[in-house]
């Protein structure tokens, strides 16, 4: 009975991993303090807004605005639920990493591993590089700091 009993609990986590990885953000229209704070910020520029829970009891919703910057520039803003900038991602060619980055990202990647890459501004100024690479069929962010010294690699699903 006990085996029966793991079996069924290991079976419905799998499910849940499963669903929690396929969930796709809505689109939304957000509240009118956080459409005018983007605007201010942004003028001319229009956005495509999705929200999202965050937080240790997911209580917490954020705000993205995803819109192009010029026609091969994209960028992300992400807002709380008064309007208050909390994040801003970037993204800048390779040539705009700091030269460490750089020398890491040689070093320990083909080019064409590189998916993309970005730099993000949190809501306390900290600057920090995300490159997106693909290696042995996965996926990962590999993060720097401002100074371009590698932090550290998180693999995406």
């Amino acid at each position: 009975m006990r085996t029966v009993s793991s079996i069924f609990a290991m079976f419905s986590f799998s499910l849940l991993i499963a669903q929690n990885g396929t969930i796709m953000k809505k689109t939304v229209i957000p509240p009118e303090i956080v459409r005018v704070a983007f605007e201010k910020e942004n003028p001319g520029k229009t956005a495509v807004w999705y929200e999202e829970y965050v937080g240790d009891d997911n209580d917490e919703i954020r705000y993205e605005a995803k819109y192009n910057v010029n026609n091969t520039t994209k960028a992300l803003a992400i807002y709380d639920n008064l309007g208050n900038m909390k994040a801003y991602e970037l993204q800048i060619p390779l040539s705009k990493l700091p030269p460490k980055a750089q020398t890491y990202l040689k070093k320990n990647y083909p080019a064409k591993a590189i998916k993309e890459i970005t730099v993000m501004v949190d809501n306390k100024n900290k600057t920090t590089y995300e490159v997106g690479v693909e290696k042995d069929s996965k996926f990962y962010d590999v993060v720097f700091d401002k100074n371009g010294k590698f932090d550290v690699s998180i693999e995406k699903n």
